[in-house]
């Protein structure tokens, strides 16, 4: 069974804290409380950590995140980070978006929707655990769009980093862009973007943030 972590009943309660609804019952998170509790519960009957990432409940086995829970507008969704290996039997897996090329991802607009693929969830869970223990990786394959490399991989870890990403405005996204793709190594290009996850959490973008020092 997996611990309950504290910081999960929070974001439940009270949201990510990551915009100015949060704790007030304008908060998406509070609207999906429910679908939320559930899809917890399951994930309290397997053997993955309870941790909280980039404001969000993630899943994870032996330090590699499996599993992401997000509150958005019009769903819940339940992510797996390497969802593209699954064999998924039941073609209830969705692509996020075209751009994301690992994760994939459940949508849930209802609490009977989370108690009819409870079983099948975890059969789910199972194989994505297999998947990571078995060393397999995702080959990524290159982008057309001036989007860095770097930037396409995190997004497909962390399709809430994505969603807030393309919410920004064209030009605050260029601005991102242009910053990430200047150093020629990759490990500084991953630590740029890194260092403005929070930012881009946030809706601020990459001048806006300097502007305020």
């Amino acid at each position: 069974m997996t611990t309950l972590n504290p910081k999960v009943d929070l974001f439940i309660a009270d949201g990510c804290g990551r915009c100015d609804y949060y704790a007030t019952d304008k908060c998406k998170v509070r609207t999906w409380q429910m679908e939320l509790q559930h899809l917890r519960q399951i994930m309290l009957e397997t053997d993955l950590t309870e941790e909280v990432k980039w404001g969000v409940p993630v899943y994870t086995h032996q330090g590699k995140n499996i599993v992401i829970l997000s509150a958005l507008k019009d769903c819940v969704t339940f992510g797996f980070l390497k969802g593209v290996l699954l064999s998924d039997p039941k073609k209830i897996l969705e692509q996020q978006g075209p751009s994301v090329q690992s994760a994939r991802i459940i949508r849930f607009t209802s609490v009977d929707q989370v108690i009819n693929l409870s079983d099948t969830i975890k059969e789910y869970v199972k194989e994505a655990v297999a998947i990571e223990e078995s060393g397999a990786k995702v080959e990524f394959k290159k982008d057309l769009e001036p989007v860095p490399d770097e930037l396409i991989e995190i997004f497909d870890e962390l399709p809430a980093l994505k969603d807030a990403f393309y919410a920004l405005t064209p030009g605050k996204q260029r601005g991102y862009i242009i910053h990430f793709s200047q150093p020629k190594q990759p490990q500084s290009r991953i630590s740029r973007i890194e260092k403005c996850i929070d930012k881009i959490m946030n809706g601020e973008g990459f001048h806006d943030a300097y502007k305020k020092k």
